[in-house]
Protein backbone atom coordinates (compact mmCIF):
# COMPACT_ATOMS: atom_id res chain seq x y z
CA UNK A 1 0.00 0.00 0.00
CA UNK A 2 1.64 3.44 -1.07
CA UNK A 3 1.73 6.15 1.40
CA UNK A 4 -0.93 7.98 -0.67
CA UNK A 5 -3.53 5.26 0.28
CA UNK A 6 -2.55 4.70 3.87
CA UNK A 7 -3.14 8.42 4.13
CA UNK A 8 -7.00 8.36 2.47
CA UNK A 9 -7.46 5.32 5.00
CA UNK A 10 -5.97 7.64 8.05
CA UNK A 11 -8.34 10.98 6.95
CA UNK A 12 -11.30 8.57 7.40
CA UNK A 13 -10.45 7.58 10.43
CA UNK A 14 -9.52 11.20 11.62
CA UNK A 15 -12.95 11.92 10.09
CA UNK A 16 -14.86 9.03 12.08
CA UNK A 17 -13.12 10.00 15.47
CA UNK A 18 -13.70 14.35 14.69
CA UNK A 19 -17.74 13.40 13.63
CA UNK A 20 -18.17 11.18 16.90
CA UNK A 21 -16.61 13.57 19.11
CA UNK A 22 -18.28 16.14 18.01
CA UNK A 23 -21.63 13.97 17.97
CA UNK A 24 -20.95 13.42 21.85
CA UNK A 25 -20.84 17.26 22.66
CA UNK A 26 -24.30 17.90 21.61
CA UNK A 27 -26.12 15.08 22.14
CA UNK A 28 -27.60 16.54 25.38
CA UNK A 29 -30.52 14.81 26.81
CA UNK A 30 -32.36 14.21 23.64
CA UNK A 31 -31.38 10.67 23.62
CA UNK A 32 -32.96 10.43 27.28
CA UNK A 33 -35.54 11.64 26.34
CA UNK A 34 -36.34 9.52 23.19
CA UNK A 35 -35.82 6.49 25.32
CA UNK A 36 -38.83 7.83 27.48
CA UNK A 37 -40.79 8.10 24.42
CA UNK A 38 -40.13 4.87 23.45
CA UNK A 39 -40.27 3.20 26.98
CA UNK A 40 -43.75 4.90 27.37
CA UNK A 41 -45.03 3.23 24.05
CA UNK A 42 -46.80 -0.31 24.56
CA UNK A 43 -46.48 -1.14 20.75
CA UNK A 44 -43.48 -1.70 18.32
CA UNK A 45 -41.11 1.27 17.39
CA UNK A 46 -41.45 1.62 13.74
CA UNK A 47 -37.69 2.44 12.02
CA UNK A 48 -37.74 4.07 8.45
CA UNK A 49 -35.41 5.28 6.23
CA UNK A 50 -34.54 5.59 2.08
CA UNK A 51 -31.02 4.53 1.02
CA UNK A 52 -28.22 3.94 2.95
CA UNK A 53 -30.39 5.76 6.19
CA UNK A 54 -32.55 2.48 5.32
CA UNK A 55 -29.94 -0.27 5.64
CA UNK A 56 -28.71 1.83 9.09
CA UNK A 57 -32.75 1.64 10.13
CA UNK A 58 -32.98 -2.07 9.56
CA UNK A 59 -29.73 -2.53 11.95
CA UNK A 60 -31.28 0.40 14.30
CA UNK A 61 -35.12 -2.07 14.69
CA UNK A 62 -32.82 -5.49 14.53
CA UNK A 63 -30.71 -4.14 17.25
CA UNK A 64 -33.82 -2.78 19.14
CA UNK A 65 -35.81 -6.03 19.03
CA UNK A 66 -32.92 -7.99 20.01
CA UNK A 67 -32.58 -5.89 23.40
CA UNK A 68 -35.70 -5.94 24.34
CA UNK A 69 -37.51 -3.13 22.27
CA UNK A 70 -40.08 -4.81 19.90
CA UNK A 71 -39.17 -2.41 16.70
CA UNK A 72 -39.75 -3.17 12.78
CA UNK A 73 -38.49 -1.95 9.91
CA UNK A 74 -40.99 -0.03 7.43
CA UNK A 75 -39.76 1.10 3.69
CA UNK A 76 -41.08 4.68 3.07
CA UNK A 77 -41.48 3.79 -0.65
CA UNK A 78 -43.76 0.73 0.28
CA UNK A 79 -45.68 2.45 2.96
CA UNK A 80 -47.00 5.12 0.37
CA UNK A 81 -48.14 1.66 -1.06
CA UNK A 82 -50.42 0.20 1.63
CA UNK A 83 -47.65 -1.30 4.08
CA UNK A 84 -48.30 2.04 5.91
CA UNK A 85 -51.08 -0.13 7.55
CA UNK A 86 -48.86 -1.32 10.07
CA UNK A 87 -48.46 2.09 11.54
CA UNK A 88 -51.33 2.54 14.56
CA UNK A 89 -52.87 5.38 15.94
CA UNK A 90 -50.02 7.50 18.62
CA UNK A 91 -47.05 4.81 17.57
CA UNK A 92 -43.52 5.76 17.86
CA UNK A 93 -41.51 6.08 14.67
CA UNK A 94 -38.02 6.73 13.87
CA UNK A 95 -37.65 8.66 10.82
CA UNK A 96 -33.83 8.68 9.28
CA UNK A 97 -32.49 11.02 6.61
CA UNK A 98 -29.29 12.86 6.43
CA UNK A 99 -31.04 15.80 4.65
CA UNK A 100 -34.01 15.41 6.18
CA UNK A 101 -35.67 16.26 2.87
CA UNK A 102 -35.63 12.97 1.56
CA UNK A 103 -38.69 12.55 -1.10
CA UNK A 104 -39.97 9.40 0.18
CA UNK A 105 -39.94 10.39 4.04
CA UNK A 106 -41.42 13.76 3.43
CA UNK A 107 -44.00 12.53 1.55
CA UNK A 108 -45.22 10.33 4.11
CA UNK A 109 -45.19 13.14 6.54
CA UNK A 110 -49.02 14.36 6.51
CA UNK A 111 -49.92 11.02 6.71
CA UNK A 112 -48.44 10.64 10.08
CA UNK A 113 -49.62 13.85 11.09
CA UNK A 114 -53.24 12.24 10.52
CA UNK A 115 -52.25 9.25 13.04
CA UNK A 116 -50.93 11.98 15.13
CA UNK A 117 -47.30 9.35 15.42
CA UNK A 118 -44.75 10.61 17.97
CA UNK A 119 -41.93 11.00 15.10
CA UNK A 120 -38.32 10.95 16.16
CA UNK A 121 -36.01 11.84 13.81
CA UNK A 122 -32.31 11.24 12.84
CA UNK A 123 -31.58 13.85 10.67
CA UNK A 124 -28.28 15.66 9.70
CA UNK A 125 -30.56 18.97 9.39
CA UNK A 126 -32.58 20.05 12.12
CA UNK A 127 -34.36 22.57 10.30
CA UNK A 128 -35.37 20.61 7.46
CA UNK A 129 -39.30 19.47 6.86
CA UNK A 130 -38.26 16.08 8.76
CA UNK A 131 -36.42 18.25 11.40
CA UNK A 132 -39.37 20.47 11.84
CA UNK A 133 -42.27 17.81 11.93
CA UNK A 134 -40.55 15.47 14.57
CA UNK A 135 -41.28 15.64 18.24
CA UNK A 136 -37.85 14.72 19.07
CA UNK A 137 -34.98 15.58 16.95
CA UNK A 138 -31.73 14.16 17.07
CA UNK A 139 -28.91 16.04 15.24
CA UNK A 140 -26.53 12.96 13.10
CA UNK A 141 -24.97 16.10 11.14
CA UNK A 142 -21.73 16.00 9.92
CA UNK A 143 -18.86 18.63 8.80
CA UNK A 144 -18.05 16.24 5.84
CA UNK A 145 -18.09 12.72 4.62
CA UNK A 146 -14.90 10.03 5.13
CA UNK A 147 -15.25 9.74 1.54
CA UNK A 148 -12.63 11.43 -0.45
CA UNK A 149 -15.54 13.15 -2.88
CA UNK A 150 -17.47 13.78 0.28
CA UNK A 151 -19.88 12.22 -1.48
CA UNK A 152 -20.59 8.70 -0.35
CA UNK A 153 -22.50 8.29 2.96
CA UNK A 154 -19.90 7.64 5.39
CA UNK A 155 -19.28 9.57 8.05
CA UNK A 156 -23.00 10.50 8.48
CA UNK A 157 -24.28 6.66 8.68
CA UNK A 158 -21.62 6.00 11.12
CA UNK A 159 -22.93 9.05 13.63
CA UNK A 160 -26.31 8.04 12.66
CA UNK A 161 -25.47 4.33 13.43
CA UNK A 162 -24.58 5.49 16.89
CA UNK A 163 -27.37 7.13 18.09
CA UNK A 164 -29.59 4.28 16.76
CA UNK A 165 -26.70 2.15 19.39
CA UNK A 166 -27.17 4.67 22.10
CA UNK A 167 -31.03 4.67 22.24
CA UNK A 168 -30.81 1.03 22.52
CA UNK A 169 -28.48 1.02 24.90
CA UNK A 170 -30.49 3.34 26.89
CA UNK A 171 -33.79 1.75 26.93
CA UNK A 172 -31.86 -1.62 27.74
CA UNK A 173 -30.33 0.10 31.07
CA UNK A 174 -34.18 1.70 31.52
CA UNK A 175 -35.50 -1.51 31.04
CA UNK A 176 -33.16 -3.33 33.27
CA UNK A 177 -32.69 -5.49 30.43
CA UNK A 178 -30.37 -8.78 31.60
CA UNK A 179 -27.96 -11.50 29.61
CA UNK A 180 -30.92 -13.44 30.49
CA UNK A 181 -33.62 -11.00 28.65
CA UNK A 182 -30.62 -11.28 26.10
CA UNK A 183 -30.62 -14.74 25.76
CA UNK A 184 -34.54 -15.62 25.60
CA UNK A 185 -34.37 -13.39 22.32
CA UNK A 186 -31.34 -15.52 20.96
CA UNK A 187 -32.26 -18.79 21.79
CA UNK A 188 -29.72 -20.49 18.72
CA UNK A 189 -26.75 -18.43 20.03
CA UNK A 190 -24.17 -19.45 21.96
CA UNK A 191 -25.48 -17.22 25.11
CA UNK A 192 -28.80 -18.27 24.67
CA UNK A 193 -28.03 -22.43 24.63
CA UNK A 194 -25.98 -20.81 28.04
CA UNK A 195 -28.56 -19.72 29.57
CA UNK A 196 -31.58 -21.20 28.80
CA UNK A 197 -30.55 -25.05 28.68
CA UNK A 198 -30.18 -27.14 31.39
CA UNK A 199 -27.67 -30.00 31.46
CA UNK A 200 -30.30 -33.01 30.21
CA UNK A 201 -30.82 -30.54 27.43
CA UNK A 202 -27.13 -31.33 26.26
CA UNK A 203 -25.90 -33.95 28.11
CA UNK A 204 -24.86 -37.54 26.25
CA UNK A 205 -26.51 -40.37 27.79
CA UNK A 206 -26.10 -42.93 25.21
CA UNK A 207 -22.96 -45.50 24.55
CA UNK A 208 -21.22 -44.18 27.49
CA UNK A 209 -17.64 -45.79 28.41
CA UNK A 210 -18.50 -47.83 31.37
CA UNK A 211 -15.50 -50.04 32.94
CA UNK A 212 -15.17 -52.30 35.58
CA UNK A 213 -12.89 -50.56 38.46
CA UNK A 214 -11.25 -53.80 38.02
CA UNK A 215 -10.56 -53.75 34.18
CA UNK A 216 -6.79 -53.69 33.17
CA UNK A 217 -6.20 -50.47 31.46
CA UNK A 218 -5.59 -52.16 28.24
CA UNK A 219 -9.12 -52.27 27.96
CA UNK A 220 -9.94 -49.05 29.58
CA UNK A 221 -8.20 -47.13 26.87
CA UNK A 222 -10.07 -49.54 24.24
CA UNK A 223 -13.28 -48.17 26.13
CA UNK A 224 -12.27 -44.71 26.12
CA UNK A 225 -11.48 -44.63 21.94
CA UNK A 226 -14.73 -45.82 21.44
CA UNK A 227 -16.11 -43.54 23.78
CA UNK A 228 -15.00 -40.40 22.10
CA UNK A 229 -15.45 -38.45 25.59
CA UNK A 230 -11.65 -38.56 26.79
CA UNK A 231 -12.76 -39.97 29.47
CA UNK A 232 -13.63 -43.68 31.16
CA UNK A 233 -16.68 -43.97 33.77
CA UNK A 234 -15.75 -46.29 36.41
CA UNK A 235 -18.63 -47.70 37.33
CA UNK A 236 -22.49 -48.33 36.38
CA UNK A 237 -25.18 -46.48 36.04
CA UNK A 238 -26.46 -47.23 39.08
CA UNK A 239 -23.56 -46.23 40.96
CA UNK A 240 -20.79 -43.67 40.31
CA UNK A 241 -17.46 -45.10 41.33
CA UNK A 242 -14.95 -42.65 39.76
CA UNK A 243 -13.38 -41.55 36.17
CA UNK A 244 -10.32 -41.83 34.18
CA UNK A 245 -9.32 -39.11 31.67
CA UNK A 246 -7.15 -38.69 28.65
CA UNK A 247 -4.45 -36.52 31.73
CA UNK A 248 -4.65 -39.64 33.87
CA UNK A 249 -3.67 -41.64 31.03
CA UNK A 250 -0.92 -39.45 30.30
CA UNK A 251 0.28 -39.22 33.83
CA UNK A 252 -0.17 -42.99 34.53
CA UNK A 253 2.43 -43.07 31.36
CA UNK A 254 4.40 -40.24 32.57
CA UNK A 255 5.09 -42.47 35.58
CA UNK A 256 5.88 -45.52 33.91
CA UNK A 257 2.59 -47.00 34.50
CA UNK A 258 2.15 -50.61 32.99
CA UNK A 259 -0.94 -50.43 31.04
CA UNK A 260 -1.10 -54.49 31.53
CA UNK A 261 -0.50 -54.84 34.93
CA UNK A 262 -2.68 -51.45 36.54
CA UNK A 263 -6.88 -51.34 36.93
CA UNK A 264 -8.63 -48.96 36.57
CA UNK A 265 -9.28 -48.49 40.14
CA UNK A 266 -5.86 -47.50 40.04
CA UNK A 267 -5.57 -44.98 37.75
CA UNK A 268 -9.22 -43.61 38.53
CA UNK A 269 -10.28 -40.38 40.21
CA UNK A 270 -12.66 -41.01 42.91
CA UNK A 271 -14.28 -38.05 43.80
CA UNK A 272 -15.29 -36.34 40.13
CA UNK A 273 -16.93 -33.36 39.21
CA UNK A 274 -20.58 -34.30 39.16
CA UNK A 275 -23.65 -32.27 38.06
CA UNK A 276 -27.76 -32.65 38.68
CA UNK A 277 -29.51 -32.84 35.08
CA UNK A 278 -31.65 -29.91 36.24
CA UNK A 279 -28.74 -27.32 36.44
CA UNK A 280 -28.12 -24.88 34.13
CA UNK A 281 -25.33 -25.11 31.12
CA UNK A 282 -24.04 -21.79 32.47
CA UNK A 283 -23.50 -23.39 35.58
CA UNK A 284 -22.04 -26.66 33.94
CA UNK A 285 -19.46 -24.55 31.70
CA UNK A 286 -18.90 -22.40 35.52
CA UNK A 287 -17.67 -25.51 37.29
CA UNK A 288 -15.44 -26.67 33.92
CA UNK A 289 -13.95 -23.10 33.53
CA UNK A 290 -13.16 -23.47 37.28
CA UNK A 291 -11.66 -26.70 37.52
CA UNK A 292 -9.84 -27.06 34.36
CA UNK A 293 -11.61 -29.96 33.22
CA UNK A 294 -13.85 -30.45 29.65
CA UNK A 295 -16.43 -32.78 31.08
CA UNK A 296 -18.68 -33.41 33.97
CA UNK A 297 -20.26 -36.51 34.69
CA UNK A 298 -24.35 -35.65 35.14
CA UNK A 299 -25.60 -37.93 38.46
CA UNK A 300 -28.57 -37.71 40.54
CA UNK A 301 -28.80 -37.06 43.73
CA UNK A 302 -28.78 -41.07 44.77
CA UNK A 303 -25.39 -41.10 42.73
CA UNK A 304 -26.96 -42.57 39.49
CA UNK A 305 -25.13 -41.64 36.59
CA UNK A 306 -27.25 -39.93 33.65
CA UNK A 307 -24.99 -39.02 31.34
CA UNK A 308 -21.86 -36.70 30.30
CA UNK A 309 -21.68 -33.16 29.81
CA UNK A 310 -18.97 -31.77 27.68
CA UNK A 311 -18.16 -28.01 26.56
CA UNK A 312 -15.50 -27.31 23.91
Amino acid sequence: MSDHHEQIVNDMFDAYQHALRDLRARLGNGIFTAAEMVLSHKGNVIVCGMGKSGLVGRKIAATLASTGTPAIFLHPAEAMHGDLGIVRHGDVMILISNSGETEEIVRLLPALRRLEVQIIALVGNVVSSLGKAAAICLDSSVDKEACPLNLAPTTSTLTTLVLGDALAIMLMEMRGFKAHDFAATHPGGKLGKKLLNQVRDVMRTHDLPFVHAEQPMSEVIVEMTQGRLGLAVVGSAEKLEGIITDGDLRRMLLDGGDLHQLKARQVMNPSPQTIRPDLSLEKAEEMMMDAKIQCLIVTTDTGAVEGVVQIF
